[in-house]
């Protein structure tokens, strides 16, 4: 017996298509919810949607790919079909395919660019999972429980279908692709029309990098690496150790659990950081500020904006360069990236390394007290916790955030 069907349609400003393609979904699979995310719709889609017989889900703009995960969360358990709001067609033939992840490829192409998007997905999905795609950016996809699990939550935006197709193959899942008759409104080549495919593009690349799964449980790029990008050799370096830390990092979390693991990127990162600062500074008090004040600022990259903050007001005792973070704060408070190990360790190592040309010696080894000190607290006790504790410190995290 196969298990329930969910439908799944994400929906921006669809008021003309929505009531038509939820009313066909509704005729063609009597028996499953439909299940609309709203994305931010400043027109009627959310009522034109209701009204055609689907359960509405009001989200603020979140882009594609957190829409739908958001719509996943909220629907039970079994199958799913993704669908786009303004797909004509019929998608049955999608269920009786055996694979875990079954895509429908459009058997005739109207309207587009030249391929430059759809080509590069393809490009990414072959390199980084073997898997030749003839469709990688469709949105009409069935889904099995084991697919289901293997790739929520999505990547963000328009970069959802490249990264779903990616992880249900890293998984080892059996990925089919169907011709079928559809249609669904086409994009020219005109301003608008390459304005929405290079946004797709940006979102494709940024889906297939490192990702992370934050605190509401969004799915997004990480983005830190870029602080080690134009830093001087230590800073790449320690970023490079913290790249490293995101892209094959296990359940360890702390000193004591990462020492009683063994070889873990943890203990990569706690010799590593430290060594990077020793060769940069020729101090033992530099490489102690470097490795501690790596480490504080990943544990205090836990929500959005929080490890950004504490940089931007160290950095102004210290001297350290603000031009980056300045620039990441914004994207990191709003959600559409993650600092992940990369950027909090590589600003804590800047914050290390200028705090030992700007304070005296007694100075360093102050500071390396009161930074041994939060890193000991913080094994004990959640220093996230602490900030939400106290009032002044609360209301300065949740600056900028949404609540």
């Amino acid at each position: 017996m196969k298990e329930p069907l969910t439908i799944l349609v994400a929906a921006r400003d669809e008021e003309a298509t929505i009531a038509e393609t939820v009313a066909t979904l509704r005729a063609r699979f009597p028996h499953a919810e439909v299940l609309v995310a709203d994305d931010g719709s400043r027109d009627r889609t959310a009522e034109l949607a209701e009204g055609a017989g689907a359960t509405v889900l009001p989200l603020r703009r979140l882009g594609k790919g957190q829409a739908l995960s958001s719509a996943e969360r909220a629907a039970p358990p079994g199958r799913l079909l993704l669908c786009d709001a303004d797909l004509r067609g019929d998608l049955r033939p999608l269920l009786a395919g055996d694979a875990d992840v079954n895509v429908a490829v459009f058997r005739r192409r109207v309207g587009g660019g030249f391929g430059l998007a759809k080509g590069i997905a393809r490009r990414l999905i072959r390199l980084l999972s073997g898997f030749e795609s003839a469709e990688p950016l469709s949105g009409q996809r069935v889904l099995s429980p084991r697919a289901r699990a293997a790739v929520f939550p999505l990547a963000p935006g328009f970069g959802c279908e490249t990264r779903m197709t990616i992880d249900a193959a890293r998984a080892g899942l059996q990925v089919e692709e169907l011709e079928l008759e559809l249609e669904h409104r086409a994009t020219g080549r005109d301003a608008s029309g390459f304005g929405h495919r290079g946004r797709q593009l940006l979102d494709v690349a940024l889906g297939a990098g490192p990702l992370a799964v934050n605190f509401r449980g969004r799915r997004l790029p990480v983005v830190g690496w870029v602080v080690g990008v134009r830093a001087d050799p230590a800073v790449a370096a320690v970023a490079a150790i913290g790249l490293a830390d995101d892209l094959w990092s296990g359940p360890e979390r702390g000193f004591r659990a990462h020492l009683g693991a063994g070889r873990t990127t943890g203990v990569l990162k706690l010799v590593g950081i430290p060594l990077v600062g020793l060769l940069a500074t020729r101090r033992l008090s530099g490489a102690l500020l470097v490795g501690l004040a790596a480490n504080l600022l990943n544990q205090l990259d836990t929500r959005p904006g929080r490890a950004l903050k504490a940089y931007v007001a160290a950095a102004s005792v210290t001297g350290a360069p603000l031009g980056t973070a300045v620039l990441l704060l914004p994207y990191d408070l709003r959600e559409m990236g993650m600092l992940g190990d990369a950027g909090s360790n590589a600003l804590g190592s800047m914050l290390g390394l200028h705090s030992v040309s700007r304070l005296t010696e007694r100075g360093r080894w102050f500071a390396i007290g009161a930074l041994a000190g939060l890193t000991l607290l913080g094994e004990r006790r959640s220093l996230g916790e602490l900030i939400e504790r106290t009032p002044v410190l609360r209301e300065l995290d949740a600056l900028g955030r949404e609540h």
